[in-house]
């Protein structure tokens, strides 16, 4: 009987501890750089007069028609109100290509800015980053 008393003590002990990922390698998001981005010429999002659309491989651009548009106003946008010409890109986890030009990225705020290393910078539309 304390045999099984032992053994009952010592598989809670053996059950009831945890796992040390001390040592686990850490998971980077990856985020998608499709949809609609705002940029400004200044570092306020506020300011924005230009507005960028990632779909399928084509960069579509957009430019406001009037100063202290709102997310309202950049929403009511279609694709009648692109401005000719459009530019090709490729995005690979931290490398935006636009029109054959490679440019390192990182994302910030939940994926809801995308900074390049020159210090550019554009926020994704359906974001409230700031």
């Amino acid at each position: 009987m304390k045999k099984l008393l032992l053994l009952a003590v010592l598989t809670s002990v053996i059950m009831s501890c945890e796992k040390d990922d001390t040592n686990a390698t850490p998971t980077t998001t990856v985020y998608d750089i499709e949809g609609k981005w705002l940029w400004s010429p200044s570092e306020n999002r506020a300011d924005a007069n230009t507005m960028y659309e990632f779909a399928d491989g084509t960069r579509y651009t957009y430019y406001a028609s009037a100063n202290g548009w709102t997310t309202a106003d950049w929403n009511l946008l279609d694709s009648s109100d692109r401005i000719p010409g459009t530019e090709t890109y490729t995005f690979d986890e931290d490398t935006l290509t636009i029109d054959e030009t490679p440019q390192v990225v990182t994302f910030e705020c939940e994926g809801g800015i995308l900074n390049f290393i020159n210090g550019g910078k554009i926020w994704r539309l359906s974001s409230d980053c700031e």
